[in-house]
């Protein structure tokens, strides 16, 4: 079980702006403000949660973050990810990728003539394409941004076949 944490004990003024917190027009300072007077009332992070219908480690963070920062943790902070993510297909992997695909999977040892989103990860990272396994939504999103849309690749593939148009056009048509 987790040791219990209860708010410090606040000034005047720090409870003078966490009951004017209650009448916020946002939720988050609300939220909190309901957080910080249940526990001055000695309430114990889950039976704050269960009254406030929310997790027990949000109360938890709130009760932290109003120890440490006082009325600051009222505020809603930035919610920009602190480091993002650097995307694995640019404009040149992008076209490598495309490349990839207008191939047979069998060129690359694969036991089957379609593609997959999978199959497309694991054979552009066997070719060095990305850096690292990527997942099906990378492929379908680097698909996206070339203005393919995802359609098994026997339609792709070219055959070697003269007369391959001509029988094409007449099983289709």
């Amino acid at each position: 079980m987790r040791r219990p944490i209860f708010i410090r004990e606040v000034t005047p003024a720090e409870q003078q702006a966490i009951e004017a917190g209650l009448r916020a027009p946002s939720s988050f300072t609300m939220r909190r403000c309901h957080i910080l007077l249940a526990s001055q009332r000695s309430l114990h992070a889950q039976p704050i949660a269960d009254q406030l219908a929310c997790d027990d480690q949000t109360v938890r963070n709130a009760l932290k973050a109003f120890n440490q920062h006082g009325c600051a943790a009222l505020q809603p902070g930035d919610s920009t990810p602190k480091h993002l993510p650097r995307a694995v297909f640019d404009e040149q992997r992008r076209a490598q990728l495309r490349d990839l695909l207008h191939q047979s999977p069998r060129t690359f040892g694969e036991p089957t003539s379609n593609w997959t989103l999978a199959l497309a990860a694991k054979a552009a990272n066997a070719q060095g394409v990305t850096p690292r396994l990527v997942s099906d939504e990378t492929i379908r999103v680097a698909l996206k941004a070339l203005n393919v849309r995802w359609q098994r690749a026997k339609h792709w593939i070219t055959s070697p076949d003269p007369a391959y148009m001509r029988k094409k056009s007449n099983v289709t048509g």
